[in-house]
């Protein structure tokens, strides 16, 4: 297979950090409850598990569906990344090394949001492949193994995974109110549709 050199979607890491660069942080307490993973819901666009019910608003900045659509967004944004590092250990395309780059500073762009708006980042201190919500688990490990079946199958996961970020980004986008966390989301959706048509092309070839 030939290997493919991507370069980092939209500008990269720093169009990213541009974009959410301006403007004070808008507060929001969180509980200190930890929500619980057995509560997570199965279906696609999920907010992450008892989450959305946690949320105090100390502001009417954001509201809680609007903050769990920002946490929910660092999980996902992490399962692609962790994915595409495990098969970058696996395969020779470059396409995983590339994206997974690529994917680290989609992350970091969504935690400096729940940084600025106050929300509580499940992400953070998990290993690569560990996630708190029982919903983004399972995901994974169901990627993960159909993946490690070969290159071809891991591209498709690739696939997948983009498909899944982009309709979840134009679900959030949807009602998302703030300028800077609208920049981000579109900057995200650019760089997933890129991602897609660089696994596309992988598997035409």
């Amino acid at each position: 297979m030939n290997r493919l050199t991507l370069p980092l979607v939209g500008a990269g890491a720093a169009a990213l950090a541009l974009s959410i660069a301006a403007g004070a942080a808008h507060p929001v307490a969180v509980s200190a409850a930890a929500p619980s993973a057995a509560q997570a819901g199965a279906q696609a666009g999920a907010p992450p598990a008892g989450l959305a019910g946690t949320v105090a608003l100390a502001t009417t900045r954001l509201t809680a569906a609007q903050a769990a659509d920002l946490a929910g967004m660092a999980e996902e944004e992490k399962v692609a990344r962790d994915l595409y590092r495990a098969f970058a250990a696996r395969y020779p395309s470059r396409v995983w090394d590339n994206i997974a780059a690529a994917e680290a500073s989609h992350l970091a762009a969504v935690r400096t949001l729940l940084a600025r708006y106050g929300i509580a980042d499940l992400t953070a201190g998990r290993a690569e492949g560990s996630f708190a919500s029982a919903t983004f688990q399972a995901m994974y490990d169901g990627l993960l193994a159909t993946g490690s079946v070969s290159e071809v199958a891991a591209l498709g996961v690739g696939r997948t995974v983009e498909l899944d970020d982009i309709a979840r980004l134009d679900a959030a986008a949807a009602h998302a109110t703030q300028a800077d966390v609208r920049q981000v989301y579109a900057n995200l959706r650019r760089g997933s549709t890129q991602h897609l048509r660089a696994f596309e092309r992988q598997l035409a070839r």
